[in-house]
């Protein structure tokens, strides 16, 4: 056995006693883009995107429709704490699985500063193409008939608003649910 086998032993059970002992509710997730971790960082499905090296803000929306209620949250990146998430809708309106998604988008666009381009992750594609059929329409489209118009309606006033301040948004889809940052 290697001499410096029993050093690199305690450290791990000092480090797994430590993790044990904490009275932290879960571990964080920190991205560190130094070294060896970086390159890890930087081969996922965020990092060949350029998200983790944008110059704007990034990121991650999900939404959740389990039992009746729906969930929209938003997280961003480099950001400590839980993030954003909000009820969205009333279980005697029915659910829909894009309605908390989209209640998601619409939590990130507000937290972002007009002052910011802004990538958004969404790991719902239809979501994202409902959005970008409405984007640029005008004001002869209506979405009176249109499932969800209440909060389609506030993307759109909440994305024509980053386009006068001048500033990019870009929504992305990723896949879901892969132990990512988002």
């Amino acid at each position: 056995m290697h001499k410096e086998f029993d050093i690199i032993v305690e450290e791990a059970l000092r480090k797994l006693q430590e993790a044990w002992d904490s009275s932290e509710q879960r571990d964080e997730c920190i991205v560190c883009l130094n070294d060896l971790e970086g390159a890890y960082w930087m081969g996922t499905e965020i990092g060949q995107l350029g998200g983790y090296g944008f110059q704007g803000v990034t990121m991650g929306v999900d939404g959740s429709c389990k039992d009746g209620r729906m969930g929209s949250g938003c997280y961003k990146l480099g950001e400590k704490g839980e993030g954003k998430c909000v009820r969205v809708g009333r279980e005697d309106e029915g659910t829909s699985s894009n309605r908390p998604e989209l209640g998601g988008v619409v939590l990130a666009l507000q937290s972002a500063a007009l002052s910011e381009d802004a990538l958004l992750l969404c790991d719902n594609e239809a979501v994202l193409r409902v959005i970008r059929k409405w984007v640029g329409q005008g004001g002869k489209a209506t979405l009176a008939t249109v499932p969800d118009a209440d909060i389609l309606r506030e993307i759109i006033c909440l994305l024509t608003q980053c386009v006068r301040a001048g500033r990019a948004t870009f929504l992305i889809k990723v896949k879901s649910h892969r132990g990512e940052t988002d």
